[in-house]
């Protein structure tokens, strides 16, 4: 079992350019987008959050269902739907401003157990800033980790919900000792501040960045460096790409039984190429389409 615990949200994404465009609703969060990932290529997933109760709430639970995800650890609440409405630019690059105040994932509470079976739990996202629920993940991932499970964590930022950096950044850095894997774009690095060998040496025992449609890089703890190249794609938008990779490592880890330190460190530079080629491919079905739509298994066969 892998466990994604997080926000799910509503993407307002604009159907043609122009800022009074009209917005279709699409399913989101990138924890969301994650979980619903690993469920399309055939991992078995469960979703640990808390949902509301309204439409939007329904909707989003329909499709963690319909994409094979546990979702007996979703929490519900009366509250809204968190709403983040999305400006996409001519690069198919996305930018998001976000409706939060009062709404049912920020009232998230850490769970006494993980469901039976739990190899892994990916955190990430707003959930990792909005309190109190960013406390209570923060506290499922120090647990997490204290049991041995092996964790990943894409911060994917949103600058504009935090309010002070420079907290953000030393907390940040006081969950890297509870992190296995780190995943995080270049614009994210450059935020955070810092590099993959001080990363490392805080906790992890792999850094994956990403780098747009020139590809991922992974750096390990005994000093490796593996890159690939992104794979050409005609790009729609690139909403939810950061979320299919992180899906895309998770399976693949899993599938080589590498959900572990001494795993990642043994993959090697053939595992490693094949892992990030697998990721790239992945993110490349997601960025040629409109929202987060993640590729099922028989996409990338056919990729």
């Amino acid at each position: 079992m892998i466990v994604v615990a997080g926000e799910a949200l509503i993407d307002l994404v604009p159907s043609e350019p122009g800022a009074l465009a009209a917005l279709a609703p699409r399913r989101g969060g990138g924890p969301y987008n994650t979980a619903v990932a690993l469920g399309r290529l055939g991992s078995r997933t469960a979703f640990c959050s808390r949902i509301s109760t309204d439409a939007f709430g329904e909707a989003l639970a329909d499709g963690l269902r319909e994409a094979g995800v546990d979702v007996s650890s979703v929490q519900r609440g009366t509250e809204p739907t968190t709403l983040a409405v999305a400006s996409v630019a001519a690069d198919g690059s996305a930018a998001y401003s976000f409706y939060v105040e009062g709404t049912a994932d920020r009232l998230f509470s850490a769970p006494d157990r993980l469901p039976d079976g739990t190899r892994a739990v990916s955190f990430g996202t707003c959930s990792l800033v909005l309190e109190p629920g960013a406390s209570a993940y923060e506290e499922l991932m120090r647990s997490a980790s204290a049991q041995g499970v092996f964790t990943t964590l894409d911060p994917n930022i949103r600058a504009g919900l935090i309010a002070d950096p420079d907290a953000y950044r030393a907390r940040f850095r006081s969950w890297l000792p509870s992190v296995s894997l780190l995943k995080l774009s270049e614009e994210d690095a450059r935020w955070l501040g810092g590099t993959p060998r001080e990363w490392l040496a805080s906790g992890p025992s792999a850094v994956v960045i990403t780098r747009g449609g020139d590809g991922l890089t992974a750096f390990t703890r005994d000093g490796g460096e593996y890159s690939v190249p992104g794979a050409p794609v005609d790009v729609v938008d690139t909403i939810g790409a950061g979320d299919t990779v992180n899906a895309a490592l998770l399976h693949g880890l899993a599938a080589r039984d590498a959900l572990s330190e001494a795993g990642l460190v043994g993959l090697g530079a053939d595992g490693w190429g094949e892992l990030l080629r697998f990721a790239a491919r992945a993110a490349a079905i997601t960025c040629s389409r409109a929202g987060a739509e993640p590729p099922y298994a028989h996409e990338l066969d056919a990729f």
